[in-house]
């Protein structure tokens, strides 16, 4: 206890020998317990209290050293899943790939897991071997083993960070400190063979180093154009996940560009395949990310629905204008569009169901923007998803693809009301006026 006091007060900066960690005092990373969430710190304590070692780990520990907010806190542990189960009343185990107990702490869900070991090893915990598909990407793999074997099994050494908020103190074997802050993302082991147990890592070094604005070390950067392949094995779901995340993170035009110069923005959606191809397509997707990013950026809240719509936008185009000119009447053929660019999508990406109809709601509506006569206005201001569709209609307006005037015009409409709202509705075109609707024969009965 006295030497835990000692170590808070002044620090400590232990010279890491040949494998060995180096313990980083508060004054040196600035890091204090109070930075952390109520919730990480208090799953931390009661798992040291039951003698058990425990740190808070990986993307909190990274974004606190780079100034940014952490999203969630993950802690990490040598304590097995049903050992932590039993320090925590409201706690549950979940995965199947490697196994982790997700603790409730009020509204906080903080996910701890157990150090993990290397494949086929036996440590002191037994755990199995892991388990790969033929290309070697790992399927399930609950091995268990010691706080260095976990901070090996890490994929980036900035994420290999242990914050002990007991005596504020961080472990650090792979010299991840001094890679953040010489702006560095490098991989802990052989580049090729992490990249071959889990592809995502690929996409994964991407959204850190345009989140942290870091350079990808050339040893991890050289493989990933020709391994990009290996993507293609991963679950949609999975991808899809990760996707999210990038796009999300709050810079995801950065994301993009670096898919580009890496190679790997092929096969994972069609427009980012085609984009440098087709310019009008490039300013709207980017007019969309730049949105999303200043959205996320001001802390606020943002759809996938209407951005994955953004995304996809293009290939709707010019699938619903193949058809068209097949003959097939626009409505119907729009249709059409958005059923096969969402077919081909869901082989790369599992956009989930809710996200699927929201993004068929935006695009659905885009036709309807070009009606301004008679009731119809007024019929889709009602729409629940009016405004997502709005708001993507000034996109394509400020793109290029349809007149500003389209927009301006829906711009006024929603905003007045009465007969300055009447007033603006146009007259109706020649092939809008109305027909008669036919009145169906009733069907003559006949008993038998």
């Amino acid at each position: 206890m006295i030497r835990k006091m000692i170590t808070r007060v002044f620090g400590r900066k232990t010279p890491a020998g040949p494998g060995e960690p180096a313990v980083i005092g508060v004054g040196k990373h600035g890091i204090h317990r109070d930075d952390i969430s109520n919730g990480s710190r208090r799953t931390v304590e009661t798992l040291q209290q039951q003698g058990y070692k425990a740190y808070v780990v990986g993307g909190a520990v990274r974004d606190l050293l780079a100034g940014l907010t952490p999203k969630d806190y993950d802690v990490a542990t040598n304590a097995t899943p049903e050992q932590v189960r039993h320090c925590f009343r409201r706690s549950r185990i979940i995965g199947r790939r490697f196994q982790i107990v997700h603790v409730s702490m009020g509204s906080e869900i903080i996910e701890v897991t157990t150090f993990r070991g290397h494949h086929g090893e036996v440590g002191s915990h037994a755990g199995n071997k892991a388990h790969t598909d033929d290309q070697g990407r790992v399927l399930r793999d609950n091995v268990f083993g010691s706080e260095k074997d976990d901070a090996a099994r890490r994929d980036f050494t900035v994420n290999a960070l242990y914050f002990d908020p007991t005596s504020e103190t961080i472990i650090d074997y792979h010299h991840g400190l001094a890679d953040l802050k010489q702006k560095t993302l490098r991989m802990i082991g052989d580049p090729k063979t992490r990249y071959r147990e889990d592809p995502v890592r690929m996409l994964r070094a991407v959204r850190l180093a345009a989140k942290l604005g870091l350079t990808i070390d050339p040893e991890a950067s050289r493989p990933i154009r020709e391994m990009s392949e290996l993507i293609e094995n991963v679950p949609p779901s999975r991808l899809f996940d990760e996707m999210l995340k990038l796009l999300t993170s709050g810079y995801a035009v950065k994301c993009v560009q670096q898919l580009r110069a890496e190679g790997l923005h092929h096969g994972l959606l069609p427009l980012l395949d085609v984009i440098l191809d087709q310019p009008l397509g490039e300013r709207f997707v980017m007019l969309a990310l730049e949105s999303t990013d200043r959205r996320v950026r001001d802390g606020k809240p943002i759809s996938p629905g209407f951005l994955f719509a953004t995304l996809l936008w293009n290939e709707v185009l010019t699938k619903w204008d193949a058809i068209k000119a097949s003959g097939e009447r626009p409505i119907p053929a729009l249709f059409l569009a958005m059923d096969g660019v969402l077919d081909v999508q869901a082989e790369k990406l599992a956009i989930t169901r809710r996200i699927v109809g929201d993004i068929k709601d935006i695009w659905a509506l885009q036709p309807r923007f070009e009606q301004r006569s008679g009731k119809r206005p007024y019929g889709v201001l009602e729409q629940p998803r009016f405004r997502a569709g709005y708001d993507f209609l000034l996109l394509r307006a400020d793109s290029g693809e349809v007149e500003s005037e389209l927009g301006q015009w829906w711009t006024d409409f929603m905003n007045r009301d009465g007969d300055a709202r009447a007033a603006m509705l146009l007259p109706p075109k020649p092939d809008e006026a109305k027909k008669r609707r036919r009145r169906r024969k009733p069907v003559a009965v006949t008993e038998e």
